[in-house]
C-alpha cells in the first residue's frame, strides 16, 4: 500500500501538528516496513532526513515529496492533491492537520486535533475561526475515516461536526522517546545557556489565550506576595495570537523581573527544563489532547494542570489537577507542591508509571487498523 500524509505542517520548524505529524509517519513506517509512506506538500520541508539528531532520519519506507505545482494546482486541496493522488496512484491519504483532499479519489482519514475554534471561538482570532466553521464541517463529512486524540473530542466531532460518532475513532498520542529523566548535570549548561534559574516552574507551549496563562501569572502573583517562595517562572514557546491582554496583565502585576521567556526550544533544550524544573504547569482551558504535561511525566516533572476532559483522558491520577479558572487552587497547589517534597515525589513516580503507558509504536498499529477499516469502508460504499 502506498499511504500519503500531509506535509503541510512540516514546511516550518515542528511544534504541535508538525511533530504529531512527523512522528506519525516515522513510526508507521517503522511498524509496516512492506508499505510505502510518502509526505507530500507544494511547499519545500525542512531537512527532515538529513537531521544531525538520529531521531530524524528517515526508514527506507518513508520519503518526502515536494510537489511541483501549476497556477491552478495551486488549490491544493481541491485541484493539486487530487491530481497527485490520482497520478501517483496513492492508495489512502490522511490528512494530520484538519484538511484532506475534497475530491474522492481515494479513502481518506482526517485527524481533528481539537474543536477550540467552536468550544472557544474567543481565544482565537476572528478570521481562524471563520475558516474553521466553514471548512471544517465540509472536511468531516468528505473523510472516510476521522481520528481524534481523546473520546472528549471524539463525542464533540460528532456533536459539533454533525458525523456519525462510529465514523470517529480516539487514538492516542504520546511523548517522543527523546524524552526522559536527565541527571542535574546534564541540565545545568542549558539552564545556564537559557538564563533559568536553578529554582523554577515551567510552562511550556505556545502564548495563546487558549493556555490561560493569566490565571498562572495571577496565581504565581500570589505565591510572591503571600510567601517566602520566590522560584523563577520560565514560559517557553514561541508567541501566538492575542497576546496583548497577557503581555498587558504581566505588566500590571509588576513580575515581569521574575517571569522569564525563553522563546521556542530544541527538544535537547527543554527536555533538560522538564528533567530539572520543581513544577510543570499547565492550566490551559481546553486540549485535544494536552501533550506538553504528558512530555513533562516522561521527564520525571511533577505536573499541575487543568482538570478539563482531555487531560484528566490522559493524566490520570498522575497530576495535580485544579479548576482552570481557579486562581487560589491553583496557587495553594503550587505552595504544597514546592514545599511538601514525598508529594512532589509521589507525582514523579506516578508520572513516569503514566507516561509509559503511552507509545508512538502503539499509536502507529491502532492508526494501520484504522487504515485498513477506511479502506474497507471507501470499497463498500462504492467509490
Amino acid at each position: 500500500m502506498l499511504i500519503g500524509i500531509d506535509g503541510i505542517p512540516l514546511r516550518d520548524i515542528k511544534t504541535g501538528v508538525g511533530h504529531y505529524t512527523f512522528e506519525l509517519a516515522r513510526s508507521l513506517a517503522l511498524a509496516t516496513p512492506k508499505d510505502q509512506l510518502e509526505i507530500v506538500s507544494p511547499f519545500s520541508f525542512l531537512p527532515l532526513d538529513q537531521s544531525e539528531n538520529v531521531r530524524d532520519v528517515l526508514p527506507p519506507n518513508l520519503r518526502t515529496t515536494q510537489v511541483k505545482v501549476n497556477l491552478l494546482e495551486r488549490n491544493w486541496w481541491t485541484v493539486g492533491l487530487p491530481r497527485y493522488i490520482k497520478r501517483r496512484s496513492i492508495d489512502l491519504f490522511h490528512g494530520t492537520n484538519f484538511d484532506i483532499p475534497l475530491w474522492k479519489v481515494c479513502p481518506t482519514v482526517l485527524t481533528v486535533h481539537d474543536l477550540s475554534a467552536f468550544a472557544y471561538p474567543e481565544t482565537h482570532e476572528a478570521r481562524s475561526v471563520r475558516r474553521a466553521r466553514r471548512r471544517l464541517p465540509l472536511m468531516a463529512r468528505t473523510a472516510t475515516l476521522i481520528v481524534t486524540h481523546s473520546e472528549s473530542v471524539r463525542r464533540e466531532v460528532a456533536e459539533y461536526l454533525a458525523v456519525s460518532f462510529e465514523k470517529v475513532i480516539a487514538i492516542p498520542a504520546a511523548a517522543r522517546s527523546i524524552f526522559r529523566p536527565l541527571p542535574p548535570g546534564q541540565t545545568a549548561e542549558a539552564r545556564k545557556r537559557l538564563g533559568v534559574e536553578d529554582e523554577f516552574l515551567l510552562y511550556a507551549g505556545t502564548i495563546e489565550p487558549r493556555k490561560n496563562l493569566i490565571v498562572l501569572l495571577n496565581a504565581y502573583r500570589e505565591i510572591l506576595i503571600a510567601t517566602e517562595l520566590h522560584p523563577q517562572l520560565v514560559i517557553a514557546g514561541r508567541k501566538g495570537w492575542l497576546t496583548d491582554e497577557f503581555f498587558g496583565r504581566l505588566q500590571e502585576l509588576g513580575i515581569q523581573d521574575r517571569v522569564h521567556f525563553t522563546g521556542y526550544l530544541s527538544d535537547d533544550d527543554l527536555c533538560a527544563l522538564y528533567s530539572s524544573c520543581r513544577i510543570f504547569i499547565y492550566p490551559s482551558i481546553y486540549e485535544g489532547f494536552g501533550l506538553p504535561p504528558l512530555e513533562a511525566m516522561a521527564c520525571g516533572a511533577p505536573v499541575i494542570a487543568s482538570a478539563t476532559p482531555s487531560i484528566l483522558e490522559v493524566l490520570g491520577n498522575a497530576a495535580c489537577l485544579v479548576a482552570p479558572k481557579a486562581v487560589n487552587a491553583l496557587a495553594n497547589a503550587i505552595i504544597t507542591l514546592l514545599t511538601e517534597e514525598n508529594e512532589r515525589r509521589r507525582l514523579t513516580v506516578a508520572g513516569l508509571k503514566r507516561a509509559q503507558q503511552f507509545s508512538w509504536n502503539r499509536t502507529a498499529q491502532l492508526m494501520l487498523g484504522v487504515y485498513h477499516e477506511a479502506c474497507e469502508r471507501y470499497r463498500r460504499e462504492g467509490n
